[in-house]
């Protein structure tokens, strides 16, 4: 039987999207409006590919993304931060993005801790390491403890017991879950309408 990680292998494999990175999912909202609500310099909004994104954020990184884009799928906008990972850490903008919507973010960063968040209208649900997902936070941080135990993230682990396995592929799994959009490497294919965070943010 295939684990539910496992079609989000190619995440840990040769790591397209790099050592950091945060991936989003914003529901019903169009990539303009997320962009907006994230904070970005309206004036550089513009259709890049994938490797203009990744590009355009290492010229202009300055601690964070510097540069992030987004793209509609479904019923939810795709949300990269190349060099990022503002959306998963930073509460103030993962609320901002989730008025009257739901945000799940997945951020891996290789320097520091990794991140899921589950966030509905402006409340963190979920929050948590993948390393350590039994020390969650949030209003309701065990909403998700037997899809965690499904896709290879247990609920009670500590960084004191046996390591996960595939912390980022598991919570891409955990994420697939409850948006019903698996991250693939396809969408990386898709054009991106991307930005410039704002100097105030």
């Amino acid at each position: 039987m295939t684990e539910p990680y496992e079609e989000f292998r190619w995440l840990s494999g040769n790591r397209p999207l790099g050592e950091i990175y945060c991936v989003s999912f914003v529901r019903g909202l169009s990539p303009t409006e997320v962009l907006h609500r994230f904070g970005v310099d309206e004036s550089t909004i513009e259709e890049v590919t994938f490797e203009e994104l990744d590009e355009r954020s290492m010229e202009n990184s300055n601690g964070a993304a510097g540069y992030i884009g987004a793209v509609k799928i479904g019923d939810w906008a795709v949300v990269i931060e190349p060099g990022g990972w503002q959306i998963a850490v930073d509460s103030e903008i993962r609320a901002r993005i989730s008025q009257g919507t739901e945000v799940v973010s997945v951020c891996c960063h290789d320097y520091a801790s990794d991140t899921f968040a589950h966030e509905i209208d402006g409340k963190t649900i979920t929050w948590f390491d993948p390393l350590a997902p039994s020390s969650r936070s949030g209003s309701d941080p065990d909403r998700l403890v037997d899809a965690m135990r499904d896709v290879g993230l247990n609920p009670d682990h500590t960084f004191e017991g046996p390591s996960i396995d595939y912390p980022i592929p598991s919570s891409f799994a955990l994420a697939s879950r409850i948006t019903g959009l698996p991250f693939s490497q396809d969408m990386l294919n898709l054009r991106f309408l991307g930005a410039e965070p704002s100097e105030e943010e």
